[in-house]
């Protein structure tokens, strides 16, 4: 069974981006089971139906979130039918499900989120706490944690804490792709982040000028997401019965670049 897990995808540039390279990874990496970060694809902050709706056409089987989850009202109308994942340790009551199984098949894939607390700014309950209440309930061929957080410590801590429990872990929210995709030594598959999927000279996706600006003033000022300039697309492909991972990106300046 072989996964692609497509990092964030952010704003408009984002979506013609998965549009645009998405087809040549289908062809160069042939795979039964698509995931997707959404949490920035409505114009960089959150996720609208017709957002939700272009990554089911293309295929997808789920679509993680992180904490812009909740950023757009619309959200709310939809999640709880949604093949969406948001992050498990959300306070209790919390709209929408933290870990969602999907069918391939004869086989089963659980996919789980957790969102990190470092440097995070959200009142989370412990991530470690609600993975471990979590997963003495799930019950699938292949279980897969997203792990939405800002420091690289925190997302290795979390996947050693795992390993051996679940099958891959990979980190998001950073935007970009790290260079560490390893099998841990209880056979965990991990990789610190996805990278993300939009602007390839945007500051993160968002708009640099924007960016530059509230480093250079100190200003509070709105991001909005790059309107222009190359596209990239960041992803990681695992094999969960050969135990094998791969980080792969597309960009327009170097279109087959593959890196892993």
């Amino acid at each position: 069974m072989k996964l692609v897990y497509i990092g964030d995808v952010y704003g408009p540039l984002g979506l013609e981006a998965l549009h645009r390279f998405y087809p040549q990874l289908k062809q160069d990496h042939p795979h039964q089971c698509l995931l997707i970060n959404g949490e920035n694809s409505a114009d960089g902050l959150g996720i609208r139906k017709k957002e939700y709706k272009a990554f089911m056409q293309l295929g997808a089987q789920m679509i993680t979130l992180g904490n812009h989850a909740f950023s757009k009202q619309e959200l709310f109308e939809f999640v709880d039918e949604a093949n969406i994942v948001r992050p498990l340790n959300y306070p209790k009551g919390t709209p929408g499900e933290g870990v969602k199984i999907i069918r391939i098949n004869q086989h089963t894939i659980a996919v789980l989120q957790v969102m990190g607390r470092i440097f995070m700014h959200d009142p989370l309950d412990n991530p470690f706490q609600a993975l471990d209440d979590a997963l003495q309930t799930v019950k699938a061929d292949w279980i897969v944690v997203d792990v939405h957080a800002e420091t690289t410590s925190e997302k290795l801590a979390l996947a050693h804490y795992l390993d051996g429990r679940v099958d891959a872990v990979f980190g998001t929210h950073t935007h970009v792709q790290t260079n560490d995709a390893m099998r841990l030594p209880k056979g965990t598959l991990y990789l610190s982040d996805v990278g993300m999927t939009g602007a390839k000279f945007g500051i993160l996706g968002a708009d640099r000028d924007i960016v530059l600006r509230k480093f250079t003033t100190g200003l509070p000022l709105k991001l909005s997401p790059e309107k222009e300039g190359p596209l990239q697309l960041n992803a990681v492909v695992v094999d969960l019965e050969a135990r094998t991972i791969q980080t792969i990106h597309y960009s327009d300046s170097q279109r087959n670049e593959i890196h892993g």
